[in-house]
């Protein structure tokens, strides 16, 4: 089963109210497994940085100035994208964003049923602990110590890495990975036994040189229990 990981950074939290897209990552993976295939994209807000989402994500406004418009990468990120579940943490915020930026751009918004929400999952599965990426990245072992400020590629990897980890781990299946291209096809094992096909009876009664072996041994114990 293919599905993305993706993350997004903004120049804040309600796009009703003016903030914008600036960057998306995406992570393609197929039976939980990374294929290696990513899309990332920083976008030209067309409007200014505020100092507290700069100090999250680092991005200003002068990074951005010479970056595309959402617009003009629609169309390779809606085929990266293609009819696959999107999962992202604290979900609903991504695909705020997401489609409002589509909707701009007088294209049909995602269905929110291909959302898969691992802040949900996370709350659910660990109620009452911390649900942050870092924190549940130390709770899975997740390596995050190259992650100083908050990037949209970086945090789409972590997060997959997470996610399957919520998910039960790598071992999800008997089955075998084989890598092609971007995609991995599952090939399934049987481990049923055959039937009709009978081994023969090992011999196991002892030989005639073993039984007077075992009498001559017998002769050098010094009164034996049996024999009392």
């Amino acid at each position: 089963m293919r599905e993305i990981v993706f993350d997004t950074e903004t120049t804040g939290l309600d796009p009703q109210t003016g903030d914008r897209l600036v960057e998306i990552g995406c992570i393609e993976i197929v039976n939980r497994i990374p294929t290696g295939a990513n899309f990332h994209a920083y976008f030209n807000p067309q409007r200014d940085m505020p100092m507290e989402a700069e100090r999250v994500h680092g991005l200003s406004a002068a990074f951005l100035a010479d970056k595309p418009l959402f617009a003009e990468r629609t169309a390779e990120l809606l085929d990266f994208l293609g009819d696959a579940p999107l999962v992202a943490h604290n979900a609903q915020f991504d695909f705020g964003f997401l489609n409002f930026e589509l909707q701009a751009c007088d294209l049909a918004p995602i269905s929110l049923e291909r959302m898969i929400d691992t802040l949900a999952i996370a709350r659910k599965r660990h109620p009452g602990a911390k649900h942050t990426l870092d924190a549940l990245c130390s709770r899975y072992g997740v390596d995050r110590s190259h992650r100083v400020l908050h990037g949209a590629l970086l945090d789409a990897e972590l997060l997959a890495q997470v996610y399957v980890e919520l998910m039960g781990g790598r071992q999800i299946g008997l089955g075998l990975a084989v890598e092609h291209e971007t995609t991995t096809e599952r090939i399934a094992t049987s481990f049923a036994p055959k039937l009709g096909q009978h081994r023969p009876a090992r011999p196991h009664s002892a030989t005639d040189d073993e039984i007077t072996r075992h009498q001559e041994f017998l002769k050098t114990l010094s009164s034996p229990l049996w024999t009392q």
